[in-house]
């Protein structure tokens, strides 16, 4: 599948019998992840903030006759959430760590850390490794192209030596996420486990994640760009459903095949170096081990 010859994908197989987690689902990528998993006839659990949001989304896909849908409450901001979740949600074939806030003011989550750390990579650590045990097929990580500008420091995870700066904090938690992805990999390949982790990024999308940063500015010009160079979300969905349905090797990342990665059709990419170093995710693995209280299970 190689960038020379890219050919339009957008046939995700069949998906009967088969059980997925989407978190983040009533929108965005996740809606539209959730619409195309549905219509190859999967069961989707929309793990969801917002309970009544996601019931009125989970409406008319429950009157497609295809796939199923179950609505679960998960803000995986709130590890005492995650724990909930993951205890009732049953087995799982599939867990698309999807949900994300970007470029947010400084703020704590309810354990006290910064909050795009601990919505974009601590929670979804938690969430897959308390789900490891239960998970059939694969755990996919959707990450971002501003993972290449971040800043992950070990010794200042919760940016108190240096000054915030919410976009730097989101491709930081986006760094997490594939330093995450690459040691996940690397711990079920060394444990002889038959599971695997895949990645994919959205290029530039137009989703209502740009305009919810608080930023009055910024969403003014997000508008602009949604406008002139975003994909509709169910284009910019496909690297994520490439990853979470086609037979791929374990540590792909996928995303969009045209210049900067910015659209297109879903190709394997590149990730930066810092993003791809194994010390700095066996190192980062330790400190959201002991950040969230919770270990790998195999």
């Amino acid at each position: 599948m190689g960038r020379a010859r890219t050919r339009p994908w957008t046939a995700v197989p069949r998906q009967d019998g088969r059980r997925f987690v989407v978190t983040g689902a009533t929108s965005g990528i996740g809606l539209e992840t959730t619409r195309k998993l549905v219509g190859a006839g999967a069961h989707v659990v929309l793990a969801v903030r917002n309970v009544e949001k996601g019931e009125q989304v989970a409406a008319p896909l429950r009157a497609s006759l295809v796939g199923s849908v179950e609505v679960r409450r998960l803000d995986v901001s709130d590890l005492s959430s995650v724990r909930e979740f993951a205890a009732g949600v049953g087995d799982v074939d599939v867990l698309v760590n999807n949900a994300g806030v970007l470029g947010l003011p400084f703020a704590r989550s309810v354990d006290g850390f910064e909050l795009q750390l601990a919505t974009n990579h601590l929670g979804h650590f938690a969430l897959a490794n308390l789900l490891l045990p239960r998970i059939a097929d694969r755990v996919v990580v959707v990450a971002s192209q501003s993972h290449r500008s971040g800043e992950l420091d070990l010794t200042d995870l919760d940016w108190t030596r240096r000054g915030y700066r919410p976009y730097a904090a989101y491709a930081t938690s986006k760094q997490a996420n594939l330093l995450f992805l690459g040691e996940l990999q690397r711990r079920l390949t060394a444990t002889g486990s038959r599971l695997r982790a895949t990645g994919a990024h959205p290029g530039y999308t137009s989703t209502a994640i740009q305009g919810g940063t608080g930023n009055a500015a910024f969403t003014r010009l997000a508008g602009i760009g949604n406008a002139l160079l975003g994909m509709p979300p169910w284009q910019g969905a496909l690297p994520t459903l490439y990853a979470a349905t086609m037979d791929v090797p374990g540590n792909t990342y996928l995303g969009p095949h045209r210049f900067r990665e910015l659209n297109g059709w879903p190709v394997p990419v590149g990730r930066s170096r810092n993003a791809s170093d194994p010390d700095l995710a066996r190192n980062l693995w330790a400190a959201s081990e002991s950040l969230t209280g919770v270990a790998f299970p195999l």
